[in-house]
């Protein structure tokens, strides 16, 4: 990286992760995903700034437990955590408002542990408000923002000295295919070093109707969400996308123990895509791929860390064995 994108770093507070590996454009993923039949798009893009406020939304409807589940988890066992871990540094994948770590540096303060925090998201404006409110509210430590695509490689990946807990929360481990989430968690534990852990959040296989409830609340704000990729589309690529003739659809596939969620068309329509100049034919009825979750037994919530060489440290659940948060380190 040259002198010039060093000092821009150092200007905004923030550091910029550059890619190494390749990843999709949005206008690839549109490319391969909706011009083509069965059509999908990835859910990275479902968080711009209104779509993280919505996902933000998600978190509080009565029927999304994961977030409570998580949230009462690391609430009771967030000093045991820390005290494992003993970090200088927390760094969090997929970080979002970065809600649930303020557990991890209340005890961090409760324990005297000076520690760095570094939330690593593709949102520039999200991450600069999560950055005003934890130095707000833990004015002992410096906030430091990674602005980036995770899944976009991590060799240039900001390697702080001392100990660093390493955090993937809110189950996002689920978006990534079994075989993706193997190859993830490797990334990470090749970025690690001796002394250094890693708490991963892991939804649990559970009833199909639990499931189907917690990505079908009452009140719509998932569906708002899913529609919002929609509204990305029309933005980024002047597309033209009408909202109301398209619906919300979550399923739980039991065979491959994961929720899908689509885009459903409610008539037959014309799409364009202004800034590539293309456009696809939508039949009614038909169906976009928006996300899928996978979830996990205990077993397999543990192999995700063992199979990458990582040992196993803590593993709590609740009784209800809804969600699992596991810690490893490396040895």
């Amino acid at each position: 990286m040259d002198c010039d994108a060093i000092l821009k770093m150092k200007d905004n507070d923030c550091i910029y992760v550059m890619q190494s590996k390749h990843s999709n454009s949005l206008q690839e993923d549109v490319q391969h995903g909706l011009l083509t039949v069965p059509r999908s798009m990835p859910p990275k893009y479902f968080y711009d700034e209104y779509g993280s406020l919505l996902f933000d939304r998600i978190c509080d409807t009565k029927e999304y437990y994961p977030t409570r589940t998580e949230s009462r988890l690391l609430e009771d066992h967030a000093l045991e955590l820390i005290e494992l871990a003993m970090p200088r540094h927390i760094l969090e994948f997929g970080s979002g408002c970065s809600r649930k770590t303020h557990f991890l540096m209340q005890a961090c303060e409760d324990l005297k542990i000076d520690c760095q925090y570094l939330p690593f998201d593709v949102c520039e404006e999200v991450l600069y408000q999560v950055r005003d409110e934890y130095i707000r509210r833990y004015q002992w430590s410096d906030v430091t923002p990674l602005i980036g695509d995770y899944t976009a490689g991590l060799d240039d990946l900001h390697r702080p000295e001392g100990a660093c807990l390493y955090v993937f929360l809110g189950s996002s481990i689920g978006n990534f295919d079994r075989q993706q989430a193997k190859e993830f968690v490797a990334e990470v534990a090749a970025c690690m070093l001796p002394g250094d852990s890693f708490l991963l959040g892991v939804d649990r296989v559970k009833s199909a109707q639990i499931l189907h409830q917690a990505y079908n609340d009452k009140d719509g704000v998932t569906g708002e969400f899913n529609l919002n990729l929609l509204n990305v589309l029309n933005q980024r690529l002047d597309a033209n996308f009408d909202l109301n003739n398209f619906k919300h659809k979550a399923i739980y596939n039991e065979v491959l123990q994961r929720i899908e969620m689509y885009l459903v068309a409610e008539s037959r329509q014309t799409i364009s895509f202004n800034a590539l100049d293309e456009s696809i034919q939508i039949n009614k009825d038909e169906e976009i791929l928006t996300e899928v979750s996978h979830k996990y037994t205990y077993d397999q919530a543990e192999s995700l860390l063992t199979d990458a060489g990582l040992h196993i440290l803590k593993h709590v659940e609740p009784d209800n064995a809804w969600f699992s948060l596991v810690m490893a380190h490396k040895p």
